[in-house]
């Protein structure tokens, strides 16, 4: 009763019905996600799927010399590992903790066997896998066009939007490697954050004072990534 209880604090597991949320609940295994973990590398064969709850994961593409950009970011609205429903067995990209915290694991054969009731959970997966999509897209059109500024307010605000509180603990090193910029280009861009009184920003935490200010600087990426999980994971209550 204590994991059906805990799974809740994901937006998934939540809003599964009663029926289906009972089958799922004993098999979750509460763990720690600690910040820098790699969950899964590009390739690896996936055993289990997590659900966040108070930590987040950032979904990288890796280059063949190295380099990384960011894809997307899952917190506690969505799931990692969908190449295992979407019958990928393994993925190209590598998932790594941006935000330490906690997440619910499960295994791949209970995942698989619920999907393929062709109910609730399959819907659900699905609608989720296409909002993780359009994050995907919105991403690659926002590194393209818009200014390092923008990409980092767009970051934190969809950093906010999956976290319990409004601060952050994240190195300008690792949010240049997550967006693919130079770190003097993070550097820069987070003090106009700061001069402007939006964000405090020290040792590795960050926390954002004003997020109406936020939201007046961020490009359009932002609201449109947020309109469509809106829009497909409200409460769910027609699965």
């Amino acid at each position: 009763m204590e994991n059906e209880q805990h799974s809740r604090e994901n937006h998934l597991l939540s809003v599964l019905p009663e029926a289906e949320r009972a089958r799922v609940a004993p098999h979750l295994v509460s763990v720690e996600m600690p910040l820098g973990l790699v969950v899964y590398e590009s390739g690896d064969h996936l055993d289990h799927v997590y659900f966040p709850t108070t930590s987040i994961v950032s979904l990288l593409y890796v280059m063949e010399d190295g380099a990384s950009a960011e894809i997307a970011i899952v917190g506690n609205e969505g799931i990692i590992g969908i190449a295992l429903f979407m019958g990928g067995e393994t993925t190209p990209n590598r998932a790594v903790v941006q935000s330490a915290g906690q997440a619910y694991r499960l295994d791949a054969r209970i995942l698989k066997e619920e999907f393929h009731r062709a109910g609730p959970v399959q819907r659900l997966l699905l609608r989720y896998t296409q909002a993780l999509i359009t994050q995907m897209a919105q991403t690659a059109v926002c590194n393209r066009h818009h200014s390092i500024d923008q990409q980092l307010c767009r970051w934190l605000l969809l950093s906010m939007d999956r976290l319990p509180s409004n601060e952050l603990k994240m190195t300008q090193e690792l949010i240049a490697n997550m967006l693919g910029v130079r770190r003097s280009g993070v550097t820069e861009a987070a003090l106009k954050l700061q001069e402007a009184g939006l964000i405090r920003y020290s040792h590795g935490h960050i926390e954002v004072l004003d997020r109406p200010g936020l939201e007046t600087r961020v490009c359009e990426c932002y609201g449109v990534v947020k309109r469509e999980f809106d829009r497909l994971l409200p409460d769910l209550k027609a699965l």
